[in-house]
C-alpha cells in the first residue's frame, strides 16, 4: 500500500486537532511563562521533602504504639537539671523559640529583599543563619547528651530500643536540612551584601531561600509535636 498525500477533507479533520493542542500548550506557556523556575523548582523539591518527612513520623508513630517494650517518656529523656530542678524539655522549647524567631527574621528578609533594600536584607539573613547555627548547637548538645547516657541507634537503657534508631534518624535528618540552609543563607547572604542581585534586578533567591527555611521550620513544628510532646 502507497504513501499518499491527505487530501483537502482529511487537512480538514486533523486541523481542529492539531490547532487544539496547540492552544492547549500555549496556555501553558503562558501560565508559566509569568513563574520564576527556581520557585517552581524549589516547590517541587519541597514537596517531595515532605513525602519523605511524612513516611519518617508515619513509621515513627507505627513503630512507637507497636513497641512491645515500654516507650521512654520523653519529658524525662530531655529534661535538664537547672539550679537542682529537673525542668522538662527546657531545651527543646528553647530550640523551638530559637527556629520560630529565625522563621520571622527571613520573613522580614525577604521583605526587605522585595523593596531591593541590600543592608537590611543582608543582615536579617546571617541573623536567621546564625540562629540555625545556634539551633543546630544545641542539638548536638542534645546528641551528646544521650549518648552519653547509653542511647544508641540499636539499644536504649531508657526503654524500648526503637527509641534510639528514630530519635537519631528523624532529628538527624532534620538537623542535615537545618545545615543546608545556614549554608545557602550564608552564600545568598554574601551576594546580597557584594551586591549581586542588585546589578541583575532581581531578588527572587532570597524568597527561595526563604520557602526552604520555612519549610525547614514548619517540619521541626510537626517533629516537636510528634516526637518530644507525644
Amino acid at each position: 500500500m502507497s504513501l499518499t498525500t491527505p487530501d483537502k477533507r482529511d487537512r480538514e479533520i486533523i486541523t481542529p486537532a492539531l490547532r487544539d493542542i496547540v492552544s492547549d500548550w500555549s496556555a501553558d506557556r503562558e501560565v508559566f511563562r509569568h513563574t520564576h523556575w527556581g520557585k517552581a523548582m524549589m516547590w517541587i523539591f519541597l514537596l517531595s521533602d515532605t513525602f519523605i518527612f511524612s513516611c519518617f513520623l508515619t513509621g515513627y508513630m507505627t513503630m512507637r504504639m507497636s513497641a512491645s517494650t515500654p516507650w521512654p517518656n520523653t519529658a524525662e529523656v530531655f529534661a535538664l537539671t537547672i539550679g537542682g530542678q529537673s525542668i522538662p524539655l527546657v531545651l527543646i522549647a528553647i530550640m523551638t523559640f530559637v527556629l520560630i524567631s529565625s522563621s520571622g527574621t527571613m520573613a522580614m528578609a525577604v521583605n526587605f529583599g522585595y523593596r531591593r533594600d541590600r543592608r537590611k536584607t543582608a543582615v536579617l539573613m546571617l541573623l536567621t543563619a546564625i540562629f540555625g547555627a545556634a539551633f543546630l548547637g544545641m542539638q548536638a548538645f542534645e546528641w551528646t547528651k544521650l549518648i552519653h547516657e547509653g542511647v544508641r541507634p540499636w539499644s536504649n537503657p531508657m526503654g524500648a530500643p526503637q527509641f534510639g534508631a528514630s530519635f537519631f534518624m528523624i532529628t538527624g535528618f532534620h538537623g542535615l536540612h537545618v545545615s543546608c540552609g545556614v549554608i545557602l543563607l550564608l552564600i545568598i547572604a554574601s551576594k546580597v551584601a557584594r551586591g549581586h542581585y542588585d546589578r541583575t534586578g532581581d531578588y527572587s533567591a532570597v524568597e527561595i531561600a526563604g520557602l526552604y527555611w520555612h519549610f525547614v521550620d514548619l517540619v521541626w513544628v510537626f517533629i516537636f509535636a510528634f516526637f518530644y510532646l507525644w
